[in-house]
């Protein structure tokens, strides 16, 4: 009932949040409990319903980041229900876990629909190319597809409940967190870089493809070594956490020398944004370099393109963009009291929106390059 009267109050995008985890949730509920129907029609025993089963994690994983980042945008994005909440006498804890709970509600939604719709296609609808996705004809055990299905809920859930700090959750009680990054968050991407590098070297010098055993990579992507594949990973891994450290000294050199107005307020808005904005922009970069190097070996190669790999890797980036929108949305909350005092003592509109627009080529120039890099690497250990 709570959560009704809750609803009853949501502005365009808290509903907007609210339906995007419901249906992302149940796209990873379908992903599982096709997963479910293929382990029923296939014998006993077989290796690939492991495999496939593990296919689900990336949406899941997906699911969950959207959700906590979204969970974490709520308290900045709706101060006068928290207050309301506080002045009932809920605390921070009791307040983090009805957020919490919001978001499994949404999930849970999501699954039940998604199971409601697979339990109607197994009655004798679905055509005879959908019977080995929904194992028609062999008993279906009641506890299987709850099983799954309640992993979707309790991971968002759990994820949501993380991600917003206790102190964050009572009004006036936001925290601001260290504009700069410390030697160690610098040094162990640059680490990451190089190795990656290095190892990207090795794989490619000559009569390197007959050293070692060929990793044979899923989606129809060929084979690679051991040395490409953990030099892409460590690289893509180094470039992710760069991202926000490189976001901060784009701010800085915005600022360099006798900024211009227009040039200080980018610069310094970008540096103070950079802790917050890197790790969303970051996976969104990494996802969407792995998908444009995925398509173009696809192209590359005629018939080796797989649907379930593209439909995943569709709802992961949308995930990943519907969590940079909700940190975007959270962010402007955040800057809502500067941009007023700055129209308060005179500041032109214009020269606001040109700040916000030379920001957003920055950032755009910065997420080339690392997404460009990474595209690269991945690109480069494809054979």
């Amino acid at each position: 009932m709570f959560y009704l009267r809750l609803a009853r109050g949501y502005r365009v995008p808290d509903l907007g949040r609210w339906l995007l985890t419901a249906l992302a949730a149940a796209v990873v509920a379908a992903f599982l409990l096709r997963s479910l129907g293929r382990a029923l029609s296939e014998p006993i025993g077989g290796a690939d319903a492991l495999v496939r089963l593990l296919w689900c994690l990336p949406p899941l994983a997906a699911v969950a980041w959207f959700a906590a980042v979204a969970a974490r945008s709520v308290p900045a994005r709706r101060p006068e229900r928290l207050a309301g909440l506080t002045a009932a006498g809920a605390g921070s804890r009791r307040i983090r876990t009805l957020i919490a709970g919001e978001v499994a509600l949404a999930c849970t939604l999501g699954s039940v629909l998604t199971l409601l719709l697979f339990l109607v296609l197994r009655n004798d609808i679905a055509g005879p190319s959908l019977a080995p996705d929904l194992g028609m004809g062999v008993p279906l055990p009641a506890a299987a597809p709850v099983t799954l299905l309640a992993l979707v809920p309790l991971t968002a859930g759990i994820a949501a409940a993380c991600s917003v700090p206790v102190a964050e959750t009572l009004p006036g009680g936001r925290t601001r967190g260290r504009t700069g990054f410390g030697p160690l968050r610098i040094a162990v991407p640059i680490g990451l870089v190089v190795i990656g590098a290095a190892l990207e070297l090795i794989a490619l010098r000559p009569g390197a493809p007959a050293d070692g055993r060929p990793i044979h990579l899923p989606a129809g992507l060929g084979t690679t070594s051991t040395a490409a594949l953990g030099g892409w990973a460590a690289g893509a891994l180094g470039l992710a956490l760069l991202t926000g450290p490189l976001l901060a000294w784009t701010g800085r050199l915005l600022a360099v020398g006798r900024p211009t107005p227009l040039r200080l307020l980018a610069g310094r808005g970008l540096t103070a944004q950079a802790p917050r904005l890197g790790p969303p922009l970051a996976v969104l970069t990494l996802v969407l370099a792995l998908v444009l190097t995925t398509v173009r070996y696809w192209i590359g190669t005629p018939n080796r393109a797989d649907a379930l790999p593209a439909v995943e890797a569709c709802l992961v980036l949308g995930c990943a963009a519907a969590a940079v929108l909700a940190r975007l949305a959270e962010v402007r909350t955040d800057r809502r009291e500067v941009t007023e005092a700055l129209l308060r003592l005179g500041t032109s509109p214009r020269l606001l929106f040109g700040a916000v627009a030379l920001r957003t080529l920055a950032v755009g120039t910065t997420l080339l390059l690392t997404g460009g890099a990474t595209a690269a690497l991945a690109a480069a250990g494809l054979r």
